[in-house]
């Protein structure tokens, strides 16, 4: 039987039921954090978590899968206390978060730098995922790393550890990627370079482009594509995300599409009344609320809406059990 470890512990991959394919609990930058405690509430925040993902879990949602990694204040412990609350399967990553450059802790360690060595990311990845996140037994069950605007040095760096660590460990990857930039294909290049096969890859944010074509040749080469940010309707309106998933589930392509928001409870990028203002719709349920009927008038069939729920997700996290650690 085929388990995917979550933040309460393994479960059967029969067992993850409907799942949102990219949603945070929280994003947030810890330094300013823990420096300006003026700034955050941790019981307000705990408790608001814990009602809007209970509210979550009454729309019918039996698991997200929370890719908040290095760079974007991955706090497993915090996210432990929240999920001993609800009823909700959260299936943590491992990786590293950036557009441009390392983080100045490695940027002396690893191959290249001036002390040189084996690259540190990839022992620290390689961890989460068979020891635990952070000292707890909380195992990573996917890696997760960023493309933007161009290939980096230093994004470069972090897609060779997470393909580096996807060897020796099977987990699947989880890339954001900007369509208007067409870096989904760069990330694709750099990792089927890396020996990835490209069918264990997500290449997320997909959702945020119309451009038929530009899906199209993500989708043949053999990647899920992420359409993860409804309710984001400054980057792409809604209708149009809808539309979009129904012509390629109309063209069969369902088994390669993937659901979700790209919501959090709190994210301290934006302040919550900006973010309320210009993005109302940007919050868990409005898949549940707004996009599926409206993707069932659109002529996608219950069907469809279960492969990109429920039957992808499974074949995403079983496939490579047999990576080696």
């Amino acid at each position: 039987m085929v388990k995917v470890e979550t933040v309460r512990g393994p479960v059967a991959v029969e067992e993850l039921g409907t799942v949102l394919m990219h949603e945070h609990v929280f994003v947030l930058n810890e330094e300013i954090r823990r420096n300006y405690p003026d700034l955050w509430d941790e019981e307000l925040r705990i408790a608001d978590a814990i009602e809007r993902l209970t509210e979550l879990k009454h729309r019918g949602v039996d698991t997200i899968v929370d890719p908040t990694v290095l760079g974007l204040g991955r706090d497993i412990e915090r996210v432990a206390r929240i999920n001993a609350e609800v009823d909700i399967n959260i299936v943590a990553a491992t990786g590293l978060y950036t557009y441009n450059d390392v983080p100045f802790f490695f940027r002396l360690r690893g191959p290249g730098t001036m002390l040189g060595g084996d690259e540190p990311m990839v022992e620290m990845f390689v961890r989460d995922i068979t020891e635990g996140i952070a000292g707890t037994s909380i195992k990573a069950a996917f890696l997760k790393c960023a493309i933007e605007e161009q290939l980096t040095e230093g994004v470069e760096r972090v897609l060779m550890a997470v393909a580096r660590a996807h060897h020796r460990t099977g987990a699947p990857i989880t890339v954001h990627t900007s369509p208007s930039h067409r870096t989904g294909l760069v990330a694709q290049d750099v990792l089927q370079r890396e020996g990835v096969s490209l069918d264990r890859v997500v290449i997320g944010h997909s959702g945020d482009t119309a451009d038929i074509d530009y899906l199209h040749e993500v989708i043949h080469r053999g990647s899920y594509v992420g359409m993860d940010r409804f309710g984001l309707d400054i980057l792409l309106p809604g209708d149009q995300r809808i539309a979009t998933v129904a012509k390629l589930a109309a063209e069969g392509l369902a088994e390669r599409m993937v659901l979700a928001q790209d919501a959090s409870c709190h994210i301290d990028w934006i302040p919550t009344d900006v973010r309320e203002q210009v993005a109302p719709n940007w919050h868990y349920n409005h898949i549940h609320d707004v996009v599926l009927p409206a993707l069932r008038e659109a002529g996608v069939s219950e069907q469809e809406l279960t492969t990109m729920l429920v039957e992808n997700p499974r074949r995403y996290f079983s496939a490579g059990k047999e990576g080696r650690l």
